[in-house]
């Protein structure tokens, strides 16, 4: 499961030009907020969590 989340975050999270542009424009914490609540593959690790508890 933990490969799983890492792998997810390797291919699409490290680098994401979306996020550092939200980061740039509303700061981390609105970048954060759409990563979490509209990004599909912030959704999928969020799923991965649910099942981890």
């Amino acid at each position: 499961m933990f490969s799983h989340v890492e792998s997810l975050m390797k291919q699409y999270c490290e680098g994401c030009f979306l996020h550092q542009q939200l980061k740039k424009e509303g700061g981390r914490r609105m970048a954060h907020r759409f990563c979490i609540s509209q990004c599909t593959v912030g959704e999928k690790l969020q799923e991965y969590g649910k099942k981890l508890i």
